[in-house]
């Protein structure tokens, strides 16, 4: 019997990680029912993440919250609370770009929501932190993150900030001192992308235009932050780091604006630097933690993928880190993905399918995501 282990991300704002596992799945068996299939969905510290890890672990409970969203109203979301005392928090529920739909805020969606869930984790008493920082809405540094656990930024007045890039323009201090300390065994924080914070390939540059915004604000949001990097780093200087980062080993070895990862999540990768988290692939941990590498080594064969397969595919997401499991196992590996760019390589893959391509339009596709996927299941074991 063949045994193909599905292991792919959400396709973001259309279907869930689990779902669209179990899509593929349904369509493969449509042509050979006697396959074996072994879900595996995946996450790399986006939307899904949550998800993933309340699926992989046993006895896992989730915990509502209520967050402010990046539309400045209140949302429903939870942090899960794993049975080794750990808290997963994930700021897709809170402060993501899935919340906003259509309404872009480019200048005033930030983080506080994020930061709202992790103080309530931090009143639960959790041991260790996991936080997941992909899918964000905001270029506000994390600077609503750190207000949220006791940071104090204010502006030229005295005045706390106002929310996202806009408020974070007017940042002229920044004390650390009051924020909250780290639990005992520290904060790990999974992302998907290794931009540094400011640059040609920073927070602003990368990510900016598909938040919303423009050259020119492309400009104005990474001035701000340099400006907000240098008060966070003067801050953090008059700061004794806490026993809990000191404990888990996560302090950075000096606070700086090129360390990959830090423009992840508008930013917010930086700001927990600036707290003593350590930064980690989010996709390598999750594959960790569902046992994605034993899959692999029994498989015949292993179908990944995600939304949109392109050029930020390769720094961290899901599809290129399963290929390169698979590669390593000696496994053939195929990918489906809801679009792939016309110049993305996808020359490790034994073939590849587009959700797009199959419905013959975005707008289809994103119509009906368990369909095509069902249909791109069926015609991988076909061709496969």
């Amino acid at each position: 019997m063949r045994r193909i282990v599905l292991a792919l991300d959400s396709l973001k704002g259309s279907i869930a990680a689990a779902d669209a596992v179990a899509e593929i799945a349904s369509g493969w068996r449509s042509v050979d029912p006697l396959v074996g299939t072994d879900l595996r969905p995946m996450a790399d510290g986006g939307e899904g993440t949550l998800a993933a890890f309340a699926e992989a672990v046993a006895g896992a409970t989730r915990v509502p919250v209520a967050a402010t969203g990046p539309h400045g109203r209140s949302v429903d979301a939870s942090w899960l609370r794993l049975p080794d005392g750990t808290g997963v928090v994930e700021l897709a529920s809170t402060s993501g770009i899935e919340l906003l739909g259509d309404d872009r805020r480019p200048w005033d969606a930030g983080t506080i929501g994020f930061g709202q869930a992790i103080a309530a984790a931090l009143d639960a008493d959790v041991q260790r932190l996991v936080l997941g920082i992909g899918s964000s809405a905001s270029t506000d540094g994390g600077a609503g993150m750190l207000s949220a656990i006791g940071a104090r930024i204010l502006n030229g007045s005295g005045e706390p900030i106002g929310p996202g890039a806009r408020g974070l323009r007017d940042a002229a201090s920044v004390d650390l001192s009051g924020i909250r300390p780290l639990p005992s065994g520290g904060v790990v924080v999974l992302s998907d992308v290794t931009s540094p914070l400011i640059g040609p390939h920073g927070a602003a540059a990368v990510f900016g235009p598909q938040k919303g915004l423009d050259a020119a604000g492309v400009e104005a949001a990474n001035a701000a932050l340099a400006r907000f990097a240098d008060l966070v780093i003067a801050a953090r200087s008059r700061v004794p780091v806490s026993a809990g980062a000191r404990r888990a080993n996560t302090v950075p070895l000096g606070l700086r604006t090129e360390i990959p990862g830090a423009g992840a999540a508008g930013g917010t990768g930086f700001a927990l630097l600036a707290w003593g988290a350590a930064l980690r692939p989010g996709a390598a941990e999750v594959a960790d933690l569902v046992g994605l590498r034993a899959a692999i080594a029994r498989a015949d064969l292993v179908v990944t993928g995600e939304g949109s397969f392109d050029g930020q595919s390769a720094a961290g997401k899901v599809p290129t880190l399963v290929a390169g499991l698979a590669d390593a196992a000696g496994v053939p590996v195929a990918l489906v993905a809801g679009r792939i760019a016309r110049d993305a390589d996808t020359s490790a893959f034994a073939a590849s399918v587009s959700l797009t391509q199959l419905a013959g339009s975005a707008a289809s596709s994103l119509a009906e995501p368990a369909r095509w996927l069902r249909v791109a299941g069926a015609a991988l074991a076909r061709n496969l």
